[in-house]
């Protein structure tokens, strides 16, 4: 590994950089569309919740990538780039316990100021480096993203099988808040006739405004390939009356129909409308953040 800090070129995203502390991820969630990332490696991307690879020099190579590749002032705007950590893997799956990786580089983000950053986990552990998040957060800017897919705890289990429940993510948020973090919550993906009916998004929102969530986001799956190869076997077992049609939606497209992405779009304004929650504070992200002198940000030789 001779870089940790990702270029994203994707205009999907607003992320100009990418960290993801581990390659896989133990929670094993049914859909994850990252599993294409092991095919790289010419691997089954059914290994993606069994064979994790540790990014053990993870800090040493942020430390340098932070003195090298990244820009804290970007065109007349003069706003950091951004850097999304745990958009491929959670970067608190369980081997983070052992390995910690991702605290060695909040660590090291937590030495520089004027950074722009957000971190997209499942898991209750990010509230274990709040004194962290709570250095970064004074000097640079952050975003938390918690992502809770459906209030059901079996449900949630049955599509991520070693995911923390759906209610120790609010706790989370809730945690989170109380330190004055800013968080909002996930919903994402949105399952067709899994996850979408009447009421079940509403409840989710309501949930996440009660715990604290100060913006709240949901779009529909998006169903790679690689990902389908896990996810269809599932469907056919648990859910066998959807089975034709994510066929007709998934099989020649990774999206599902526009029609139907539009209809949950307004349906995700009106919760927002109706919570007084926003959407994701991405426009705060074209703005500067204010920095003191630099002099602690150069690498010793």
């Amino acid at each position: 590994m001779k870089s940790l800090l990702n270029r994203c070129d994707s205009n999907r995203v607003p992320f100009d950089w990418t960290i993801n502390p581990y390659r896989g991820c133990e929670f094993a969630c049914k859909y994850c569309y990252a599993r294409y990332t092991h095919e790289f490696m010419e691997m089954d991307g059914a290994a993606f919740e069994k064979k994790i690879y540790v990014k053990k020099d993870a800090a040493v190579l942020l430390a340098r990538d932070i003195a090298t590749k990244y820009r804290f002032e970007v065109g007349r705007g003069r706003a950091p780039e951004h850097i999304g950590i745990g958009t491929a893997t959670d970067p608190y799956q369980p081997a983070e316990r052992e390995y910690g990786v991702t605290r060695a580089c909040l660590e090291e983000l937590a030495r520089h100021e004027g950074l722009s950053l957000s971190i997209t986990t499942k898991s209750n552990l990010i509230t274990r480096d709040i004194d962290l998040l709570q250095k970064i957060a004074a000097k640079s800017r952050l975003f938390v993203d918690i992502t809770v897919t459906t209030l059901r705890p079996r449900l949630a289990h049955m599509l991520e099988p070693r995911a923390p429940r759906p209610d120790l993510r609010l706790a989370a948020i809730r945690k989170l808040r109380e330190v004055g973090i800013r968080v909002g919550a996930m919903a994402s993906p949105l399952l067709p006739g899994i996850t979408d009916r009447e009421g079940e998004l509403e409840a989710v929102a309501q949930a996440a405004k009660e715990a604290g969530a100060q913006w709240f986001v949901s779009g529909v799956l998006f169903l790679m390939p690689s990902s389908a190869k896990t996810f269809l076997p599932f469907l056919r077992e648990k859910f066998p009356r959807l089975v034709r049609q994510y066929e007709d939606w998934y099989v020649r497209n990774a999206y599902a129909p526009e029609a139907y992405r539009e209809k949950i779009a307004e349906r995700v304004g009106r919760i927002k409308t109706q919570l007084g929650m926003t959407a994701r504070p991405w426009q705060e992200m074209t703005q500067p953040v204010a920095r003191q002198a630099q002099l602690t940000l150069s690498l010793s030789a």
